[in-house]
């Protein structure tokens, strides 16, 4: 197991309509999907797409664990900041720290674990090293 650099990543999100329940808070399974928003930039700004790593590399990479914390709620038009830091890196895993905050106020916080799969075998495989290559480790 790696470590990894103390880079931050951070994407704003601005809460919709359409990301609240009937009591105009943010449902708590779109904190999931600002993270994969977050993760999924992250990644683009290293210089991948998703889609040319499964056809060039054949390889996928998916959230293979969650663990949220719900600090306090996110509401109709909430201006947050959500942010991705890579913790550990494993031999076919990559842990990240994610948080949510508004005003620099932390609402949510989130380790995700994602494992790089196989395209045919959907079964793990090692990260390859052009990708670690690419994501500046200590």
């Amino acid at each position: 197991m790696k470590s990894a650099s103390n880079k931050v990543f951070s994407i704003p999100v601005r809460i919709y309509y359409e990301d609240t329940d009937t009591g105009g808070v943010v449902y708590y399974a779109n904190y999931l999907r600002f993270m994969e928003r977050a993760r999924t930039d992250w990644l683009r700004a290293q210089g991948f797409e998703q889609t040319a790593l499964a056809d060039e590399h054949q390889i996928v990479l998916a959230v293979k664990q969650a663990n949220i914390k719900y600090l306090k709620p996110a509401k109709l038009d909430d201006s947050l900041m959500v942010s991705a830091k890579i913790t550990r890196i494993g031999s076919a895993s990559i842990t990240f720290n994610q948080q949510v905050s508004r005003d620099r106020e932390l609402i949510c916080d989130g380790e995700v674990r994602i494992v790089c799969l196989d395209t045919i075998t959907f079964k793990p495989k090692a990260i390859p090293e052009f990708f670690l290559d690419k994501i500046h480790l200590n």
